[in-house]
């Protein structure tokens, strides 16, 4: 698949972010022309909730993929690894919110919810009508230059209350590979400086080829995929506080800003320049 050139002025155009200081706990994402807006398989450490306006696309979250349609609700746990593309060129639009998973696990504690730590969803979408009126009042509110902020963060409390009322959480799944996620927690721990695949099995007590194969099977990528994920989601991080581009790729563990824009845009299709500048 060809990757839309995210620093073309079109694309600009096209894609505009939302952020507020007064609620650092949700940003948002517009796309208007979802063709020149393409992602390589990745992940976020947010909740990702997002309606597509119009058009299609598909729609790959984990070993899930499938066709969405305008009026859908797509949501994306922490860690899902997943993407959206354009179907043969055609025209889509979406809307996607960014929440914070310790925002969102804190009100899920207040909604009297067992366990701690935040809570997965079940479903992948929906197309359920209340929630998708929900969404766009959200939005609608988030992005309104003149609305009060504790009047954004309560419809943030209201729709999220919604969501959780009207979707199932997931069950508790089967033990993972404790090996793997060792690996996995390696990476995250280690992922600002140059790691090696033999030092990465070593540390979780797999062989390397072993590592590979299982690694892509519970995670859905690679280690290195999985290590450029995590450096390019701590510079997007750094970005939304002010650092400069420079500063936050040396600090994400890249080699430079060069090699920080091309996975920051295979992965979020935008610049970095992009994302700052909102």
């Amino acid at each position: 698949m060809r990757h839309a050139e995210a620093n073309h002025p079109s694309s600009r155009a096209c894609s505009r972010f939302w952020r507020d200081p007064a609620l650092p706990f949700i940003e948002s994402r517009t796309v208007l022309d979802g063709r020149r807006v393409c992602y390589a398989r990745h992940s976020h450490e947010t909740f990702s909730i997002g309606l597509i306006d119009s058009g299609a696309s598909t729609y790959l979250n984990g070993e899930h993929q499938c066709r969405i349609e305008a009026g859908t609700l797509v949501l994306m746990n922490p860690g899902d690894v997943h993407a959206c593309n354009p179907i043969q060129n055609q025209p889509w639009a979406y809307r996607m919110l960014y929440v914070d998973a310790a925002w969102l696990a804190d009100l899920q504690d207040r909604l009297g919810m067992a366990s701690s730590g935040f809570r997965r969803f079940a479903p992948i979408l929906t197309r359920d009508d209340r929630l998708r009126a929900g969404f766009h009042r959200l939005h609608a509110e988030l992005t309104d230059p003149h609305a009060d902020p504790l009047r954004k963060q309560g419809e943030a409390v209201a729709f999220f209350t919604a969501l959780h009322e009207r979707l199932g959480l997931q069950r508790q799944t089967a033990h993972q590979d404790a090996k793997l996620q060792r690996a996995a927690d390696y990476i995250a721990d280690h992922y600002q400086r140059s790691l090696k695949l033999e030092e990465i099995s070593r540390a979780a007590g797999v062989s390397p080829s072993s590592l590979i194969r299982g690694f892509k099977r519970q995670f859905g990528m690679t280690p290195h995929a999985y290590l450029t994920n995590r450096r390019v989601q701590f510079a997007r991080a750094e970005l939304r506080r002010g650092r400069p581009i420079a500063e936050a790729a040396l600090a994400a563990g890249f080699a430079d800003q060069a090699h920080l824009q091309r996975a920051f845009k295979l992965l979020l299709a935008a610049t970095p320049g992009h994302y700052r500048d909102r």
